[in-house]
């Protein structure tokens, strides 16, 4: 039981996390601290995109679900949880470019805010 309100815990942890890379910007513009944790978790993230590195937080929940009695997932937390919500059928490439565009114009806009109010 444990194990399981663990990995369940894990999942809203990774989805908090994937949340502050994606939005963590603007929250920096009204806490300014913030950036020291904003920047390398974006680093991060995009690093794990841009080289398909595996997450520790997928492996570590799916050894809590083992661990549970229940069966893990072969694929990472972004393809079992998050693409079916974000990427519906229908979704082209071109979509997902115009997307990831506003992702980066987005945090672009933020940080040149935040690095001219320094």
């Amino acid at each position: 039981m444990l194990y399981r309100i663990a990995a369940d815990g894990l999942v809203l942890f990774h989805l908090s996390f994937i949340l502050f890379v994606v939005f963590g910007g603007l929250l920096v513009l009204k806490w300014r601290r913030l950036m020291r944790w904003h920047l390398p978790a974006a680093a991060w993230g995009v690093a794990v995109e841009l080289f398909h590195l595996p997450c520790p937080l997928t492996r570590w929940e799916n050894l809590m679900r083992h661990a549970a009695g229940q069966s893990g997932y072969g694929a990472g937390f972004i393809e079992h949880y998050v693409w079916p919500v974000i990427y519906p059928t229908g979704l082209t490439p071109t979509i997902q470019l115009w997307l990831a565009g506003a992702v980066l114009v987005i945090n672009a806009v933020v940080y040149l805010r935040v690095f001219r109010a320094l």
